[in-house]
């Protein structure tokens, strides 16, 4: 993107996200809403990114699995759950909660793009 305008917005004007949760490990899918949005989506969502996003509650590990042909990434965070659901004191702590958190990080997009975004 060197030298191209960009633009910063929302993960979820990129993509769309499903979440689920076992144990202390919560599943985060993110599928991109355009094709031409799904090369960003491997550049910027790096294993390393989404470990920083989620810093405030310290993955011991995160995995990303690359879904070419659904232009999907899922995401695999370990001991992000406060124990898990049953074991969790903060309602806030399941999955789904934290999908909305990974769909709210921001992402650079060259303005080019623009148009294949999802939003206003």
């Amino acid at each position: 993107m060197t030298g191209q305008k960009t633009i910063t917005v929302p993960l979820y004007r990129l993509a769309h996200g499903r979440t689920g949760d076992k144990g202390n490990r919560s599943n985060i899918s993110v599928i991109a809403w355009h094709p031409a949005l799904w090369p960003l989506l491997l550049e910027a969502l790096t294993p390393e990114a989404v470990a920083a996003h989620f810093a405030h509650r310290q993955p011991s590990r995160v995995q990303r699995f690359v879904l070419p042909r659904l232009q999907a990434l899922n995401f695999v965070l370990d001991e992000v759950l406060d124990g898990g659901v049953n074991d969790a004191l903060n309602l806030d702590t399941h999955g789904k909660a934290l999908s909305f958190w990974l769909l709210d990080m921001p992402v650079r997009v060259p303005a080019a793009l623009q148009p294949h975004l999802a939003g206003p």
